[in-house]
């Protein structure tokens, strides 16, 4: 496969911070890869520097096979980036944002409404070209934010957090548009701390953290490194404390966790452990409403890798 991003031993410090520690990583032809990593863990310092935006202290970025500099005007005409915060101009209307952030790359008039067309067409826009931004909904304005930064009809694409703080329908007219966006041959940089985009929409991820990859993979990929077997949730009606150290107490449970009368029971490994748990709630006499078992999420992996503390 064709690489669109090379990246080989990159370092960037602060001072005493490294943010990115010796990283190398590849990023191919029409894929959408996954860059996850929690607060602080280096993914916007990496991104800056692939775009030669911030400098580094060492290491070698290529783009299209191209080393990139602040310059590099012949690289970054076909980049597409789309920060998490949102940049239109406010006295500008949707069409006239549009235009105007296409008419920076595209000159010829003819050429550059048809892309303008294509990308309001793209985010469902349609009904609110006349609309200036203060006029938009939160889902509306990043929708419009993805248009600008995308009208052009760039080659490689970087989206930082596209849908932070946008409604359901929003959320999944951006998740298609993306999809859209892959299917017409652009390669894409996807940055999000929800998991289930990133199952929906990554061909590859990269977990990164303390600038340095931990993983990388396709999602069955990074689920297969968990060291958790199963999941087991269970709402219950009466629990006593005897009863979950006795759950602690199996051979093959790694972690019991109770709240809000649901039960939540991690297997390390083992077979049959769903029956097992209930054969034992039933001699305990526990009522439940609601039992399921669960393979290890994406989530799960991600928490193992980068541990369960909270992030500033």
């Amino acid at each position: 496969m064709k690489k669109i991003i090379e990246v080989k031993n990159l370092t960037k410090a602060y001072k005493k911070l490294t943010a990115v520690d010796d990283l190398s990583l590849e990023v191919y032809e029409g894929e959408i890869l996954g860059l996850l990593g929690p607060n602080g863990s280096g993914k916007s310092t990496t991104i800056n520097c692939i775009l030669s935006l911030i400098s580094f202290n060492k290491g070698d970025i290529k783009i299209f096979g191209k080393t990139i500099k602040p310059d590099s005007y012949d690289i970054k005409k076909d980049i597409g980036v789309i920060f998490q915060e949102v940049a239109v101009f406010e006295e500008l209307t949707v069409y006239e944002n549009i235009d105007y952030f296409c008419g920076l790359y595209i000159k010829d008039k003819e050429k550059r409404k048809t892309y303008v067309d294509d990308a309001i067409n793209l985010v469902g826009l349609q009904e609110f070209v006349t609309f200036y931004p203060k006029q938009l909904s939160g889902g509306l304005l990043r929708r419009l934010n993805i248009a600008c930064g995308i009208a052009h009809k760039p080659k490689l694409i970087f989206l930082d957090e596209p849908t932070v703080a946008v409604d359901p329908q929003s959320r999944n007219n951006i998740l298609d548009g993306i999809k859209k966006l892959r299917d017409n041959g652009a390669t894409i940089v996807y940055t999000t701390h929800y998991m289930e985009e990133v199952e929906i929409l990554c061909d590859r991820i990269i977990i990164l953290d303390k600038g340095k990859i931990l993983a990388s993979g396709t999602s069955d990929e990074l689920k297969s490194l968990a060291n958790i077997e199963e999941k087991v949730t269970v709402e219950v009606e009466n629990l006593k404390e005897s009863t979950i150290t006795k759950i602690k107490e199996f051979k093959t449970v790694d972690e019991v966790e109770f709240t809000n009368n649901v039960l939540i029971v991690t297997y390390k490994k083992g077979k049959n452990n769903l029956v097992e748990l209930i054969d034992f709630l039933k001699d305990e006499k526990v009522v439940y409403n609601k039992i399921f078992s669960e393979r290890p999420t994406l989530n799960d992996v991600f928490l193992e890798l980068t541990g369960k503390e909270l992030r500033d």
